[in-house]
């Protein structure tokens, strides 16, 4: 029987058996980690099970490592130019048909992207370990070092929003086992290390499918930066790429199996393909079905909303929506009636006037993102054809980045206390500020806590709390305890 064999046999539960989605907000809930721990390791079991024959070119001699990274990228990176050249030459663009298509796949890969990084989590707890310090450098850079301008899941949470697609919770099932065999590595780091450490190097190299993606974003007036980031923050030579490297070297055993611990690395490198990737996300899309989706989230409302006046093939508006499984027959009579023109510019058709024009009776029903999927699918096969401003809207102005803020030596920006001496510097400028009183009470709570404040700090660095207000600042003092000279819990 093989090391991986012997490591998951005693799970015998398939995927099928888990509810992903079940499982990724149980993990995310206040004691998610201790409360569901024995399910989430049942979980990660049957993936590790199910990608355990998938295919993987990564060396199982560390040795090797170094020359595959180097390798990976220079095909990644040729690949690339060889998109580039063919998008010249004047081929259309290779994963997203329209904007409604990217924005699609924004929000169906939301459930992976909100909890970004996390299967390093349970690393912080191990924070005086040297042998995780590059795994705990790629986590702090994950969460920004607590600059909410770098925190990736406060990134994309962002754009989700400004694209009005942040609607993804209630996405199927299938949508969240990647972000849930994430969050299923984070609480079970002490039983899984080598897999999580092999899941890191996976997940850590450059791929082809970003690189297009920021490329066809920015083309489709979507703001790329999230994906451009990770191009750059995921490089060979010394970003999270190459540390992923030398994380696999600097947790290797001393004394145990190197031939077994390479195993389970290439095991945590396959979990990599659990779940729906990329290019089936993105091949995953259907324009009409989207539509009629669109439409049948609005009935269980909408079948109230209407006046009895109007009728379409002698029924109201009303009796169409009070039977969502009526939609997609309802935008066929509206083709035949003339309300919706397909094929031409949507701005010819009655229903999407009653959308968008001044005054229109259904304004500020649909979100961008719907609006979005609703002029796609109308105009059909006159979209490319209609100006660029009229199917695309306005282009995207990328945020400018604050710059980071100057850390005086002992101090951290933005908090209240010096770090050595305990000296309240900044309450000055908070005190009568009701935007800030929660902030000041955690760093007060914290300036009390002594010998305990790291597992405090720990809590609010999870994937849950990171993001927030409170977590942007906790990273900021984990980082300083972390890295500064009182590097020590007890100050």
């Amino acid at each position: 029987m093989s090391v991986i064999s012997k490591h998951i046999g005693k799970h015998k539960q398939t995927v099928q058996d888990w509810s992903a989605k079940s499982m990724y907000f149980s993990l995310l809930a206040p004691s998610g980690f201790s409360k569901g721990r024995a399910d989430s390791l049942g979980f990660l079991a049957a993936n590790l099970q199910e990608t355990s024959h998938h295919f993987t070119n990564v060396p199982t001699h560390p040795a090797q490592l170094e020359a595959w990274l180097l390798e990976q990228h220079a095909a990644v990176g040729q690949q690339y130019q060889e998109y580039l050249a063919a998008r010249k030459a004047g081929e259309p663009r290779w994963y997203f048909s329209s904007k409604s298509h990217a924005l699609y796949f924004l929000r169906a890969v939301a459930p992976t992207k909100m909890v970004d990084g996390a299967w390093l989590y349970g690393f912080t707890r191990h924070w005086q370990d040297t042998r995780f310090t590059s795994l705990l450098k790629i986590y702090l850079e994950e969460l920004g070092n607590g600059i909410e301008a770098m925190n990736h899941v406060a990134l994309y949470s962002k754009l989700l929003k400004v694209n009005e697609c942040d609607d993804w919770r209630t996405l199927d099932d299938k949508f969240f086992t990647q972000g849930a065999v994430q969050l299923a590595l984070a609480a079970n780091v002490e039983t899984h290390l080598p897999e999580v450490i092999g899941f890191n190097l996976g997940y850590e190299q450059l791929p082809l499918h970003l690189l297009i993606t920021a490329y066809e974003l920015k083309e489709l007036n979507i703001d790329p930066y999230y994906f451009t980031l990770h191009t750059t923050i995921d490089n060979a030579h010394s970003g999270h790429a190459r540390a992923a490297i030398d994380a696999v070297s600097e947790a290797m055993p001393t004394f145990g199996s190197v031939h077994n611990y390479m195993a389970r690395i290439v095991a945590g490198v396959k979990l990599n393909n659990a779940g729906l990737g990329t290019l089936d996300l993105i091949k995953h899309f259907d324009l009409l079905a989207e539509a009629v989706r669109v439409l049948q989230s609005k009935a269980s409302i909408g079948q109230y909303m209407h006046s009895n006046r109007c009728e379409i093939e002698g029924k109201t508006i009303n009796e169409w929506l009070a039977d969502p499984d009526q939609v997609a027959r309802l935008l066929y009579v509206m083709q035949k009636t003339g309300w919706i023109k397909r094929h031409q510019d949507p701005e010819q058709s009655r229903f999407w006037q009653m959308i968008t024009a001044d005054k229109a009776p259904m304004f500020g029903v649909f979100t961008a993102y719907e609006r979005q999927v609703l002029y796609d699918w109308i105009a059909g096969e006159a979209l490319e054809r209609l100006p660029r401003l009229a199917r695309l809207g306005a282009p995207w102005r990328m945020a400018e980045k604050p710059p980071l803020p100057q850390m005086p030596e002992g101090r951290l920006h933005g908090n209240i206390y010096d770090l050595r001496s305990g000296r309240r510097v900044a309450e000055a400028l908070h005190a009568d500020n009701d935007f800030h009183q929660d902030q000041l009470s955690l760093e007060r709570y914290l300036h009390s806590l002594g010998q305990k404040r790291m597992d405090f700090l720990i809590d609010w660095l999870s994937p849950a709390k990171h993001h927030t207000t409170l977590g942007l600042c906790a990273t900021r003092y984990f980082k300083a305890y972390v890295e500064g000279p009182y590097g020590q819990a007890g100050d």
